[in-house]
């Protein structure tokens, strides 16, 4: 990038970057309009133009003898510049002399300081990245990356335009697969309308949700792609659980009974979850999170879990009853019509009787009459067959086995887990965000940015001790510093460093900044004077850069929280800042905050539901369940490239809820369960709860899949995040709590009851005589 052909070409698109202009009614504003000014007047621009116009002008006059070092470089008016930040892939001679370098970063500057200037600004930047785009087409040979203020903001929201299509697609796919999983055989029992309602419903919470949002000013963001998929979760299960519920119920009672019934088995769990998800989300939708992004996020999946409860009590309540009078009158589930008996239907063709095929009660004996649901396909892959194989006896060793091999990878890759800072991993693919930081990160990745070091008080600046001081909190960095260049200009000079107050005032305003090659340090200090005419330093700053690699986060963050702890236990009073410590907070707080949400929530699932179960053994197997399985996905997904970052660990808050919402159900029945032995309790908590399960997972799963073909790296996120999460419950409901609490508490050995001498069998015997005198002895039993 430093030739000849290169040089005239970096000077030429600075040229016309400078020259766009932004026509306003009456005035057509440029660069120089809008523009950071220096204390002369003109815009700052970057250092790399000054060296490369000197570049440029010593090669026109056949001068040999200026050369550029890395990472300062001196010009000609004797000015030491940083580039450092500037020149990218750099290859170096002896004496820090640069032999080539393979790239160079512009940074232009502009003012902030009125809507109007901020209109102007935005438009510029808009007709900037067009510039760039015109010069790139007629220079293909060199790779030109355009970054602006609004390009995060703008990558960030692309996400929802191209999940679009994807999110219609997996919307077509769990209306099939919910329809499907809610359909059998016989066409009066077939609930499909329930189906399609339960999503309906789920999706009348989340537009509710929205239009609330919308309504109280809050702002759309691409997180809120996650929102249906939490909404699919909670929502799909509660539906199925209730239509397993009324499964259980006795045909021959009135439909208001069975509804109760339903109720009264389902509500419970479901009121209890959806408690856990408001808790959970609305910690985080709380001051207490301080991305707005994470708590518009937090705040809507809270309203919309709120309504879905309130919509699934009426809308879909009223759904099931509907379509329980329709059973009840032997009306078909889908068209509505009446279903002709068996012997009307006997004279009718082969498709119409497969498709009208109905149980009669009249045609039905008493033990048929319990099993008149097993035709449903996962009933009877539940009661049949998976039962008794998941609880046999040469299954569980390598039931257990598989068990182990997931914790151990889950280990290998918890050990391995890192913090997400990269931005690229919230935008979507292909976008100005991620060419920008791929490039950042091969080239620049030398230096830490140029962080502005702020001393805000008056200090003895002529005391060689706090010299001493300023100079040690400050080692081990480049400084660009009017301070240090201070002080090796008196010692050219041979005066001592230890001067008096005024000597020292009078030698730095009239001597040291008058100096050509340390004028441009005159905006770096601020003078006072007092009432005696003495002048006092007042503030001052430096810029330091650290030996750092960009590639490695935890050198920024140690070098963020050091200068940090230095700023409040030092002599000298002085702040750091840089405009990527942003986004480094945003990121160290987007994971703490979040992580403090989830433990706050998790305990209080222990302390709500010590006082509404049972048995404590509840709260310990979902404890330990809950841990088990976001121990394996924060493990799994660091194998699988994912970093701890805000989407992540707004999954894993998620995923606490989601393994409850499975696992409780099939553990209540399980731990209070009496009499009989573990493995017929097993069996019966999977029959009871395990088609609902099953349902909502493949639900899920469908509905997943879509979110991975998106070209966004936040859905690619999303996505692995939520398949972890759903996969490893399944696998925890359906194969290793039902092999492990085979032979773990609690017992489930009969217990011998004592008998109440108040509830005996009292037999009294009445000897009745008939006209034959003969003699019968009946006995009649009370209790």
């Amino acid at each position: 990038m430093l030739d000849l052909h290169h040089t005239d070409l970096i000077l030429k698109l600075h040229a016309a970057v400078t020259k766009i202009q932004v026509p306003r009614p009456g005035f057509n504003y440029t660069f120089a309009h809008i523009c950071i000014l220096n204390n002369d007047k003109t815009c700052i621009v970057d250092d790399i133009i000054h060296v490369l116009q000197e570049l440029k002008n010593a090669r026109a006059t056949n001068r040999t003898n200026f050369a550029i070092t890395y990472p300062i470089t001196h010009l000609k008016d004797g000015r030491a510049v940083y580039n450092g930040h500037q020149l990218g892939g750099v290859t170096v001679h002896s004496k820090d002399r640069v032999k080539s370098a393979e790239a160079i970063q512009l940074t232009y500057y502009l003012q902030s300081i009125n809507s109007l200037n901020d209109m102007v600004a935005e438009r510029w930047e808009s007709s900037f990245c067009d510039a760039v785009r015109l010069f790139q087409e007629s220079n293909s040979k060199v790779k030109i990356y355009p970054y602006t203020s609004s390009s995060l903001r703008e990558d960030f929201q692309k996400t929802s335009r191209v999940s679009e299509r994807y999110l219609v697609t997996s919307l077509i796919l769990v209306v099939t697969m919910a329809i499907l999983c809610c359909s059998m055989q016989d066409c009066v029992r077939s609930k499909p309308w329930l189906g399609l309602l339960g999503l309906v419903t789920i999706s009348l919470a989340t537009l509710t949700a929205a239009g609330i949002i919308n309504l109280t000013g809050g702002k759309y963001n691409s997180t809120f792609l996650g929102v249906p998929f939490i909404m699919l979760g909670h929502g799909l299960y509660g539906t199925f659980e209730m239509l397993s519920s009324w499964r259980k119920t006795k045909e021959d009672q009135h439909v208001k009974e069975r509804t109760a019934a339903v109720y009264a088995d389902s509500m419970l769990s479901f009121s209890l979850t959806t408690a856990m998800y408001l808790v959970t989300f609305g910690i985080g939708a709380s001051p207490f999170t301080n991305i707005e992004a994470a708590r518009i996020f937090c705040c809507n999946s809270c309203i919309a879990i709120f309504f879905n409860y309130l919509y699934v009590l009426s809308f879909y309540g009223s759904s099931l009853v509907f379509t329980g009078y329709i059973e009840n009158n032997y009306q078909h589930s889908i068209v509505c019509r009446k279903v002709p008996k068996p012997d009307v239907l006997q004279e009718k063709p082969a498709w119409y009787r497969f498709l009208l095929t109905a149980r009669f009660s009249e045609n039905t004996t008493e033990g048929e009459e319990a099993n008149i649901y097993d035709s449903h396909l996962l009933v009877c892959f539940l009661k049949r067959c998976y039962c008794d194989w998941i609880t046999n006896t040469y299954v569980k060793p390598f039931v257990v086995l598989f068990y182990l091999i997931y914790i151990s990878f889950a280990l290998m890759g918890y050990l391995q887990v890192s913090e997400g800072s990269d931005l690229s991993n919230i935008v979507a693919t292909a976008t100005q965000t991620i060419d920008y930081s791929a490039a950042q990160k091969k080239y620049f990745n030398n230096y830490s940015p140029v962080i502005g070091f702020y001393i805000y008080e008056s200090i003895e600046y002529w005391n060689t001790s706090v010299q001493e001081d300023v100079l040690e909190y400050t080692k081990g960095f480049v400084r660009i510093s009017w301070f240090e260049s201070y002080l090796n200009y008196l010692r050219k000079l041979n005066v001592t460093t230890g001067l008096p107050k005024k000597n020292f005032t009078d030698m730095l305003r009239n001597s040291f900044l008058k100096a050509p090659q340390f004028s441009h340090f005159q905006e770096d200090i601020i003078f006072s004077k007092k009432y005696n005419d003495e002048v006092d330093v007042v503030a001052s700053r430096m810029f330091l850069v650290a030996k750092t690699m960009e590639t490695n986060k935890e050198e920024l963050y140690d070098l963020l929280e050091t200068l940090r702890r230095l700023s409040v236990t030092s002599k000298v009073k002085f702040i750091v800042f840089n405009p990527s410590f942003v986004y480094m907070d945003r990121y160290t707080s987007s994971l703490g905050a979040p992580l403090h949400n989830s433990c706050i929530s998790a305990l209080f699932l222990l302390f709500f539901s010590a006082f509404l179960v049972a048995d404590s053994l509840i709260n310990v197997w979902i404890t330990i369940t809950v841990v088990s399985v976001e121990f394996g996905v924060i493990g799994f997904m660091t194998l699988w490239k994912v970093e701890l970052n805000c989407i992540s660990v707004l999954c894993l808050m998620y995923g606490i809820n989601y393994t409850v919402d499975s696992c409780a159900p099939l553990l209540s029945t399980f731990v209070l369960g009496k009499d009989s032995t573990r493995t017929k309790w097993v069996k019966n908590a999977l029959e009871v709860h395990g088609v609902a399960i099953l349902q909502s997972y493949l639900c899920y799963i469908v509905g997943l899949i879509p979110l991975a073909a998106v070209p966004s790296n936040l859905t690619c996120t999303l996505f692995r995040c939520l398949f972890l999460i759903t996969f490893f419950t399944f696998f925890h409901c359906f194969a290793i709590l039902p092999v492990i609490l085979t032979f773990l508490p609690p017992s489930k050995k009969k217990r011998k009851e004592k008998k109440n001498p108040e509830n005996q069998e009292e037999i009294e015997c009445v000897e009745m005589v008939d006209v034959d005198s003969t003699r019968v002895v009946d006995q009649i039993t009370t209790v």
